[in-house]
């Protein structure tokens, strides 16, 4: 399965926030929107980083209390890995794995398309596993 069927399937909704929110209003929108993650854009809506739950507790772990009034800026990864829309969901589940991140922005050049978590690519991948499942178990009754 390819991302972009993901996506059709899950939604293209992305949150983003700006780089000057502070780290106390992120973590207030990531527990009300029930996400783990938002990318991180500019003003004229170019990708500049990605902040997670973890990125939060790391700053509070590092810095302290005062982290909460800090700049999402000085908290996010700024280096952004993301996908393509044409990509496999097992060669994300590859990427996500070796690299121990949770969320990856689906790219289409340079416009941002959507964003899938790891939870995404296993369900799915799960779901196409049953399937090809039913099919066999289909096959085999018929013969």
């Amino acid at each position: 399965m390819l991302i972009n069927q993901l996506l059709n399937t899950k939604g293209h909704q992305v949150f983003t926030v700006s780089p000057e929110e502070t780290v106390s209003a992120i973590a207030a929108l990531l527990y009300a929107r029930r996400v783990g993650a938002f990318i991180v854009a500019d003003k004229i809506g170019r990708v500049v980083g990605i902040v997670s739950e973890r990125d939060v507790i790391r700053a509070l772990a590092q810095i302290g209390p005062d982290a909460l009034s800090r700049a999402v800026t000085d908290i996010m990864t700024k280096d952004v890995i993301s996908a393509s829309p044409c990509e496999s969901i097992e060669v994300l589940l590859d990427r996500m794995t070796d690299r121990r991140i949770r969320h990856l922005p689906v790219m289409d050049g340079t416009k941002l398309v959507g964003i899938v978590s790891i939870g995404d690519l296993v369900k799915a991948r799960i779901s196409v596993a049953e399937a090809e499942a039913q099919g066999l178990k289909a096959y085999i009754a018929a013969g």
